[in-house]
């Protein structure tokens, strides 16, 4: 399994989004964005996506060098169009509208419809809050068969549907940073899971016959599987609720749809909808305020004795800041068959293997 230090792993996205058509500002944003992800251990949104999403654009469904369109235009409410664009330029520019607008008004709604993927949704959070502001996201996903069981069902009916909510740094703390998948985990890391030969983890998914599997495969082939909500059994019905309430902000408020076999694609793709609320906390609070407050709830839920030393309480973004210590120090992590699959489009694109292997430095 290859490691790859971070700036030559982008620099081989960068190749293959270039090679593809992708113009020069295009290629950075989304070889950056999705190395970020990788660097901050969310594997399922990484390079391990370029794959996909080139494969995608052979076939029409994803749109290089498209940009976000403003469809709709009510002040502090704005409405955006996708244009099918790679999400990684949909969602920066979506929330360069958002943040002005926020800044303007004290606060944004904006919704994002028929963009592609628009992958760790993290990362739009924390440009809102590079900005000092607030940003909550709630986005869903159609354009592919669902991946997600409804609580006490057994079938997949709706898609992995993230929650995200990022405050900005204070002075004595980096951003708050919640960004999660509402099924158990990404359908990415089943995927990771599957490349590299091993377990799903405990409680994450069901067969067809709707029983725990750890079986990553039920996900690839028939008769096909689906995740669980988050919350498993005891608290499911609460992570599907959530993912329902995702599906409807991101699918209907923003002029979109939702993940139903009327709205299919021929080519099994990830069209994302988002609605998010930026908001400028100085419009409600004064900024010595709110950040003492923020320093002194994290102070306070940081000192609970840990029940495993080794194992001290952590506040939402901690787990990605240590990752990403760890990963800039040491380098990426690629399991053989994404490795093997990266290779196999640099060749899609006209780029030899041994070229991306000189250029990341990989034997």
């Amino acid at each position: 399994m290859p490691t790859i230090q971070a700036d030559k792993l982008e620099a081989v996205c960068r190749l293959i989004t270039t090679a593809r058509g992708s113009a020069e500002k295009e290629a950075d944003q989304v070889a950056r964005n999705l190395v970020v992800a990788n660097l901050k251990g969310h594997d399922s949104h990484g390079v391990g996506m370029l794959p996909r999403y080139i494969k995608s654009s052979f076939v029409g469904e994803l749109n290089i060098n498209s940009h976000a369109e403003i469809v709709t235009d009510h002040g502090l409410i704005v409405q955006i169009d996708g244009n099918q664009g790679y999400g990684q330029v949909i969602g920066e520019e979506a929330m360069e509208i958002g943040i002005e607008r926020a800044k303007a008004f004290g606060l944004c709604i904006l919704t994002i419809r028929n963009s592609y993927h628009l992958c760790r949704i993290g990362a739009w959070g924390e440009q809102c809050a590079e900005h000092g502001l607030v940003s909550m996201h709630h986005v869903n996903g159609y354009g592919h068969p669902g991946y997600v069981a409804p609580f006490r069902g057994s079938d997949a009916r709706i898609s992995t549907n993230p929650y995200c909510v990022v405050l900005p740094k204070t002075a004595n703390n980096p951003p708050t940073v919640l960004d999660f998948a509402t099924s158990a985990v990404a359908q990415g890391k089943i995927r990771v899971a599957k490349n590299k030969g091993v377990e799903a983890p405990e409680g994450a998914l069901i067969n067809h016959k709707g029983q725990p599997t750890r079986d990553p495969m039920v996900l690839f082939q028939e008769p096909m599987g689906a995740l669980a909500a988050v919350g498993g059994e005891a608290a499911g019905h609460k992570g599907y609720g959530l993912a329902f309430i995702n599906e409807l902000f991101g699918g209907v408020l923003s002029g979109g749809h939702t993940c139903r076999p009327e709205t299919h694609h021929e080519h099994d793709v990830i069209i994302n909808g988002m609605l998010s609320i930026i908001i400028d906390p100085e419009k409600m609070t004064d900024r010595e305020s709110f950040e003492a407050e923020i320093d002194a709830a994290i102070a306070h839920v940081t000192a609970s004795p840990a029940a495993d030393p080794e194992k001290p309480v952590l506040v939402p973004g901690d787990p990605e800041r240590q990752t990403l210590a760890e990963r800039r120090s040491e380098g990426v992590p690629i399991d053989d068959e994404t490795w093997r699959e990266i290779l196999a489009t640099g060749q899609s694109v006209g780029i030899e293997p041994d070229e991306l292997r000189s250029l990341a430095a990989v034997n």
